[in-house]
């Protein structure tokens, strides 16, 4: 960082500077250089074998959402991470789940948490649902060159929307665009076997604990049929993160309570391997 250059010794004036209420905003004009899509590209396109995180599902109850990821990342036909974390905390009422290039993920994430509490902090208030929405939105069109160079990320952003006082769930394409997804949504290799489970499980009348066990369900179906989504790992004790957003804010279940869950899942599959047939409680 530079020094103040009218010698008080203190910030840069950028910093000083009241009025802009998206941290992006700021960035670019000040160090442009540090945001994720001002970076140089190859000349040429080349293949990056980098971690990529795979299958997150969300599913909506009346009155929030549930977001869950497996823990699996690949690289090519190498499991490259078994324990990587792929849902995180926006804020207090919201959360992202990643799927893609895994570093590119995890560092578009912390600049959108940067970016809700920088907005809290300047306007002294929550932006809202539909403007957490679309700043994601953003954040992922600027990341196309990378895209393009087949370094994508796509998340999935679900949490509870103070206004309409219900959940909502948004899936992005890597152009950023977006789609409000109603009920339930999957992202990520296995996302074809994780919404087929969840299409046969969803109920609107979900209780919180009947959309964990469906969202629980559908990643252990996904991981059944594809092999960069990971599964729960009961010998190590390996278990899907699962995120649950009502009014009361973001509640991240305990790795006891989900393994717990993983565990009379996988019971009832010894009895029933027949995936979504089997009793979902």
């Amino acid at each position: 960082m530079a020094a103040n250059p009218d010698g008080t010794g203190g910030l840069p004036s950028a910093f000083l500077t009241p009025g802009i209420s998206s941290f992006m905003e700021f960035l670019d004009s000040y160090r442009p250089d540090l945001l994720p899509g001002n970076r140089a590209l190859p000349a040429t396109p080349a293949t990056v074998e980098a971690p990529h995180g795979t299958t997150i599902v969300a599913a909506t109850f009346p009155g929030g959402v549930v977001l869950a990821g497996d823990r699996r990342a690949t690289m090519g036909n190498l499991i490259a991470q078994r324990d990587i974390e792929k849902v995180f905390q926006a804020d207090e009422y919201s959360a992202v789940g990643i799927a893609g290039t895994a570093g590119l993920a995890v560092e578009m994430v912390r600049l959108f948490q940067l970016e809700l509490e920088h907005y809290e902090k300047i306007e002294g208030a929550v932006l809202s649902f539909e403007g957490k929405a679309n700043r994601l939105s953003a954040m992922i069109r600027g990341n196309l060159g990378m895209a393009m160079q087949g370094l994508a990320v796509v998340p999935l952003f679900g949490g509870y929307d103070l206004e309409r006082g219900a959940g909502r769930i948004f899936t992005y394409d890597v152009t950023g665009g977006r789609s409000e997804e109603p009920g339930y949504a999957a992202t990520g290799s296995g996302s074809v076997f994780a919404r087929g489970a969840l299409k046969k499980l969803y109920r609107p009348d979900f209780t919180a604990e009947e959309a964990t066990t469906a969202v629980v369900q559908s990643l252990y179906d996904a991981a059944d049929d594809d092999s960069a989504t990971g599964g729960p790992d009961l010998g190590r004790g390996i278990f899907p993160i699962v995120a649950v957003i009502t009014e009361d804010g973001f509640n991240r279940l305990s790795d006891e309570q989900v393994g717990e869950l993983a565990r009379t899942i996988h019971a009832r599959r010894l009895e029933r391997p027949d995936g979504p047939r089997a009793a979902l409680m």
